[in-house]
């Protein structure tokens, strides 16, 4: 009975009891040093990263865009495969239509003069065996000489079948690199009712006729040229051309709308997307089909098989914008008191842990009241100046007065 009475009162204690902060001034430089030090590291991290770095006394929102592009230049061509011909955008931009994508031809292989006929699948020359393909058209079930070796499938195709495998070893167009391509972008942050365009607004028509993007002399022209935008990627221009690839524009429109601030302008970047991998470069670079269809004077149609290589340029827009608001900022100030108050934990513990008079520091920060021996011990020490106070009395004052003072010390000592 006495054991689950002593257990109850424990538990009531453990409830019911009061914990109060005492002051305790410790005159210790180390304690002071790590209460300070820890004290200076939240504050730097409070003032250094969450508001200058972070700018969490912000609100937020994501850019909303749109792109169109222009691609301009002019090129000629002259090889032993083909006749001379000139280029222009219509020629090499495919589709002609450009938006936050475009595509440049570099290269091709050109399969004239297809009609829809039966003829045998493409083989190779140097092999003695029976060569089955079926995927250049539908099988007829005969076999044919594709050459006086070699015997493949017959199918119905558009014949003659395309030859892929004689791509030329240098970009057909190496004058591409000297195009160049205006890029139009206007963005809006709708929380903020904000509206910007790449085309700023001290850019005029003259300026943007003779203007050419350069980091150092026109960071803000709008005007690139691809062997520029290739070479910022760290990309050979004439090595990409062989066999195409994917490259990215990317447009960082990371804006302070503060009015201490008031930055939001366009930031250029490049890099190639697509992946190149001396180890796995299987299906390398960029390339797609398309075809261009006539009809002859008898009324058969026609076409010319483009097998076209080339480098897509991808335009990515991202930002953020930011601008005071009270909100964040009373949540993050209340953060930061929070991490503060935390900072006597700390000197605390580092007090009662690691120190060499932590046991005298322990007896002095942790005292438990026990209010029987406490009263009773300042109950005797009453009774001790009560008897002082009156000793003092008797031998100071005539006897008409120390009646007075009996009762007013009797009253003392009730109390």
């Amino acid at each position: 009975m006495t054991k689950t009475a002593g257990c109850c009162q424990g538990c009531l204690h453990y409830v019911f009891d009061y914990e109060t902060p005492k002051t305790l001034v410790i005159p210790s430089i180390r304690v002071g040093f790590v209460f300070r030090f820890t004290q200076f590291l939240v504050v730097l991290y409070v003032v250094g990263y969450v508001c200058v770095v972070q700018k969490a006394y912000q609100e937020t929102d994501s850019v909303l865009s749109t792109v169109t592009t222009k691609v301009k230049g002019f090129a000629f061509t002259n090889t032993s495969d083909a006749d001379p011909r000139f280029w222009d955008v219509a020629d090499y931009v495919v589709p002609p239509q450009g938006g936050d994508s475009f595509f440049v031809l570099t290269n091709m292989v050109v399969t004239p003069q297809q009609t829809q006929s039966r003829c045998p699948e493409v083989g190779d020359n140097n092999s003695q065996q029976l060569l089955i393909h079926i995927h250049s058209g539908i099988l007829t079930g005969l076999c044919e000489n594709y050459s006086t070796t070699v015997k493949t499938c017959e199918v119905i195709s558009w014949c003659p079948l395309e030859i892929d495998t004689k791509l030329p070893e240098h970009a057909l167009l190496a004058a591409a690199e000297n195009f160049t391509v205006l890029i139009k972008n206007s963005i809006t942050y709708p929380k903020f009712n904000v509206h910007r365009r790449n085309i700023l607004p001290h850019i005029n028509s003259s300026y943007l006729k003779r203007c050419e993007f350069n980091r150092t002399t026109d960071p803000d022209c709008p005007i690139f040229r691809l062997k520029h935008i290739v070479s910022e990627a760290g990309e050979e221009f004439q090595d990409m051309a062989v066999k195409g690839g994917i490259l990215g524009i990317i447009i960082d429109w990371s804006c302070d709308l503060d009015w201490w601030a008031r930055k939001c302008n366009p930031q250029y970047s490049f890099r190639r997307l697509d992946n190149k991998n001396p180890a796995n470069n299987v299906a390398p670079g960029f390339n797609f089909r398309f075809a261009k269809y006539y009809k002859t004077p008898d009324g058969e149609e026609t076409r010319t098989l483009i097998k076209a290589y080339g480098i897509r340029f991808d335009v990515v827009v991202h930002g953020t914008a930011g601008k005071f608001g009270i909100v964040p900022t009373v949540v993050n100030l209340g953060a930061a008191l929070t991490f503060l108050s935390l900072v006597p934990v700390v000197a605390d513990w580092v007090m009662l842990t690691c120190m060499g008079k932590r046991d005298l520091y322990k007896k002095h920060k942790i005292t438990h009241l026990n209010e029987v021996a406490d009263t009773e011990t300042v109950s005797d020490k009453l009774n001790v100046f009560t008897r002082d106070y009156q000793g003092l009395i008797f031998s100071i004052f005539p006897f008409s007065s120390r009646l007075f003072f009996c009762q007013t010390a009797d009253k003392i000592h009730s109390f």
